[in-house]
């Protein structure tokens, strides 16, 4: 028997994705791996008070253990209660399902969202898959992300050596055809850390706005999310460099670019590679300054600290989520 994500405390993106709309902000959709991240998601998150889609990848489902991350998911909704700023409300969402049994098997599991990604596959194909989870998902009232264009770069097991910008024309048919409850497009975001080729000294490609308010007019009040969107925190790669690390050239989106796509149909950002960033910059640090140190607690505990402040960051400067709720 499917577990209904209501049991386990979650919500779905339909009421978050209408405020944020009307609001003029973003919903940060962060991804976790291991229980330091989640902690410092939640915690970031109820002491910003702004919602959060909690994002699991099929990479690190496989890691952590699809039940375990589902009671991790539980676990994280109970710890939340007993802060003492409150709840806020919070989605568990599959990052890149990649076929129809992930998704069902996600939706079984008790998430609240799920994203089918067949933006590689022949359009008619995408259109075809996205509907037939959207079918499934909607029985149980899970919302559903899809994708048209195609994104560059490698973050887990997603990849793709160029990217595909979003064709605005096919959004409208996309979306009558599909009945997907959110659409991720391609504007110029990218996975990883090493988002661009670009030179020292060189700026970073700026965001294709053009095609967004095409996308805009083509379908009024739906909403849109950002892909690939981490900045790529550039005082956390000097930390990486400066301890023992080799991170060349590794850039990624502006804050600002960010900040001025939330306040428009982009209600859903995806933070990832930031999030990874600041672990790895803390752990070298502390391993570089105290090589005798041995404690999973005394670097996963200072690194899930730096994590908080910046999430928090992220919520009250670039996505507009902070004090929301």
């Amino acid at each position: 028997m499917p577990v209904s994500y209501k049991e386990l405390g979650f919500v779905n993106t339909k009421e978050m994705f209408a405020k944020a709309m009307q609001g003029g902000y973003a919903v940060p959709a962060y991804n976790f791996n291991n229980m330091e991240q989640l902690q410092a998601i939640i915690t970031a998150c109820v002491r910003s008070r702004s919602p959060v889609i909690l994002q699991v990848s099929k990479g690190a489902r496989d890691y952590a253990n699809s039940t375990l991350l589902r009671w991790m998911g539980k676990g994280a909704i109970e710890m939340m209660k007993e802060m003492k700023e409150g709840p806020v409300p919070v989605a568990l969402h599959l990052d890149h399902g990649d076929s129809f049994e992930l998704c069902k098997s996600c939706i079984d599991s008790g998430f609240s969202s799920v994203m089918i990604d067949g933006s590689h596959l022949p359009y008619e194909e995408n259109a075809s898959l996205t509907k037939k989870v959207v079918e499934y998902a909607h029985q149980y009232d899970v919302t559903v992300e899809g994708e048209l264009g195609v994104l560059a770069g490698i973050e887990d097991e997603v990849q793709a050596e160029h990217s595909h910008y979003t064709d605005p024309a096919q959004v409208e048919d996309f979306v009558k055809k599909t009945g997907v409850d959110s659409l991720a497009i391609s504007i110029g975001t990218s996975h990883g850390a090493y988002k661009f080729k670009v030179k020292p000294g060189e700026s970073v490609p700026p965001l294709r706005f053009d095609i967004l308010e095409q996308v805009e007019k083509r379908i009024p009040g739906f909403p849109i999310v950002l892909h690939g969107a981490s900045s790529v925190l550039q005082d956390y790669i000097k930390m990486i460099n400066q301890y023992g690390g080799k991170m060349d050239n590794a850039v990624g989106i502006p804050e600002e670019q960010l900040r001025k796509a939330a306040k428009s149909a982009v209600c859903k950002i995806n933070i990832d590679s930031d999030g990874r960033l600041v672990m790895t910059a803390i752990i070298r640090k502390i391993f570089s300054e105290k090589p005798s140190e041995f404690d999973p607690r005394k670097y996963l505990g200072p690194a899930r600290e730096e994590l908080v402040k910046m999430y928090i960051s992220k919520n009250e400067t670039v996505l507009g989520s902070a004090g929301r709720y």
